[in-house]
């Protein structure tokens, strides 16, 4: 448990209650020893409320006695940001940013301080059930690290790499991973409606399909490759071979494979402060 360290966060989002509720609940840290910076005191009065962290509209007073410093804003804020907490921070201050496209060099030179964490969580950290990839610059001790693991642990699975340039990777396949499963799922919904189901049998029906899927990919006992399984439900002639030969047909890998890659690219370009993009520009 942190007895002695302060976290501040610094972005009061999503992302940031998620990590806040998982370390409380995992008894990591008290929550008077964190705090929470935002521009909206709506929001951090909520946050208080709820979890009794304090908070501050000013994000330089949060970040001046942080042992911990994370950065949870939006890509294009992130500049304004790190420009007004610039020279508030402890020297050995961990700074462990969940920023999409923020390279390590960048917050560094932003902020003069090169002690940072860069990593990529996913929705389901909401629930404690995400997966974030992360990375450390050679300035991160090793007592820093293991910070960093106990705190992304909150929010599920954490996998650590040593070469940054699979964050961007990371945040094209995991980070935007469950907006693709979404997607995915709504269609299969939309399509059981239009065969004849309720809604809400029709979602239950997928829901449990996807999270069953899962379930017995990883717990086969014999490692074993998804297109085995696959191979396992497709019976010669039958219902599924019909079904896949439609989407092969239609292109649903390649059009996965795109999107995966036009994510990646966009992740690259946040990280060069890019603002916009047009959506055919990797067609």
């Amino acid at each position: 448990m942190f007895t002695q360290q302060y976290i501040a966060f610094i972005g009061p989002g999503v992302m940031a209650e998620a990590m806040i509720s998982g370390l409380i609940r995992q008894q990591v840290i008290e929550p008077a020893r964190m705090v929470t910076s935002g521009p909206r005191q709506e929001r951090l009065d909520q946050l208080r409320q709820q979890y009794g962290v304090k908070i501050t509209t000013q994000n330089a007073e949060a970040t001046q006695e942080a042992d911990v410093v994370v950065l949870s804003v939006k890509p294009q804020r992130l500049d304004r940001v790190l420009a007004g907490v610039r020279g508030s921070l402890k020297a050995d201050a961990l700074v462990l940013s969940i920023v999409a496209g923020a390279s390590i060099e960048k917050i560094a030179q932003n902020l003069n301080h090169a002690i940072i964490v860069r990593s990529m969580p996913n929705t389901p950290a909401q629930i404690g059930e995400g997966i974030t990839v992360w990375t450390a610059s050679p300035q991160v001790s090793q007592a820093q690290r293991e910070m960093a693991r106990q705190i992304l642990n909150s929010l599920g699975d954490e996998l650590y790499v040593e070469e940054e340039n699979y964050l961007d990777m990371a945040t094209a396949l995991s980070g935007t991973g469950p907006a693709y499963v979404f997607l995915f799922m709504e269609a299969m919904v939309d399509a059981g409606v239009h065969l004849g189901f309720p809604r809400r049998i029709a979602e239950q029906l997928v829901a449990q399909t996807v999270r069953g899927s899962v379930d017995y990919y990883q717990k086969r006992d014999d490692p074993v490759h998804l297109a085995r399984l696959r191979n396992e439900v497709t019976s010669p002639g039958g219902t599924s071979a019909a079904a896949l030969y439609y989407l092969e047909k239609a292109g649903f890998r390649t059009a996965i494979s795109r999107a995966i890659w036009a994510a990646y690219e966009r992740s690259i370009e946040l990280g060069k402060g890019g603002k916009s993009q047009d959506p055919e520009k990797t067609t």
